[in-house]
């Protein structure tokens, strides 16, 4: 594997840190492909022993990802099945990038809703632009709940009454408020945000490959010793949701590609167009 393979995400490597810059247009919605390539660059930093430091961020600075692709949900098969006892690629690709031995960081600058959010959440750590970026987990208006791991990881970022508020409230989230309840790390204004998360990464770089990998390692122990359990306890219930002929995801998510919501238009006014999908 090699990063010359992606197309949706450029990788430039310097002095240990690695620039992955998501760019597929036109939202940089998480479908099958861009989650694809999110899977082989993981991968492939996993052999990587020259990167200390991944910094994930956008060429588009009004959408870091927009989100799943509703298109494709929506489309979904409705498909009873036995609580899963693996993984499936969505949760497994962003817990190894939870685990790579390399420092991740989300360079947020625009909308992270959904699995963007639950991408940035992979990442050890996670830095906002003031005024423009947004965090939202919109799911349950949608008749379904985070299913890349937004349930599980922000419980146990934010605690458990924050996490209700953020997943059962549907509303969107500036990047001041993120900071303020723990969701991202800093919370600073767009000039000054590429230049603190580089000058950051390329510190960390400077310091000891093995003491690093090392030091990560313990943190998710301390932290997160077992996700697993939890990750299979989410997607029974996301599977569950998908499956159930009386849910209401097919109807809200149809209302929510005619309301426009997945134009770029439509997404700055997610957060409050949740509430017209029953309409």
């Amino acid at each position: 594997m090699s990063y010359e393979q992606l197309k949706r995400l450029r990788v430039e490597v310097d002095a240990g840190v690695a620039f992955v810059t998501i760019d597929s247009p036109p939202l940089n919605l998480l479908g099958g492909e861009l989650f694809a390539e999110l899977g082989t660059l993981v991968e492939t930093l996993e052999a990587d022993r020259e990167v200390r430091v991944v910094v994930l961020r956008s060429a588009d600075r009004e959408f870091f990802i927009a989100h799943g692709d509703v298109e494709t949900i929506v489309a979904a098969p409705l498909q009873a099945g036995p609580p899963p006892t693996e993984l499936p690629f969505t949760h497994a690709t962003l817990e190894r990038l939870r685990r790579l031995p390399q420092v991740t960081i989300a360079q947020i600058e625009g909308y992270a809703r959904g699995g963007g959010s639950e991408v940035a959440l992979a990442c050890d750590m996670r830095f906002a632009a003031l005024g423009r970026a947004v965090l939202g987990q919109p799911e349950v208006a949608l008749g379904i709940l985070p299913g890349a791991g937004g349930t599980y990881r922000l419980t146990r970022l934010l605690g458990r009454a924050r996490a209700c508020e953020v997943i059962l409230g549907c509303e969107d989230v500036s990047a001041a408020e993120a900071e303020r309840i723990g969701w991202v790390n800093r919370a600073l204004p767009p000039g000054m945000l590429a230049a603190h998360v580089e000058q950051l990464a390329r510190r960390i770089a400077g310091f000891p490959a093995a003491t690093l990998a090392r030091a990560k390692r313990l943190i998710n122990e301390l932290s997160c010793p077992d996700a697993e359990p939890g990750l299979l306890a989410e997607q029974a219930a996301f599977e569950s949701l998908m499956a159930d002929p009386a849910a209401e995801r097919v109807p809200r998510m149809r209302r929510f590609l005619e309301l426009g919501c997945q134009t770029r238009e439509g997404e700055r006014t997610v957060g409050v167009d949740c509430e017209k999908l029953g309409a």
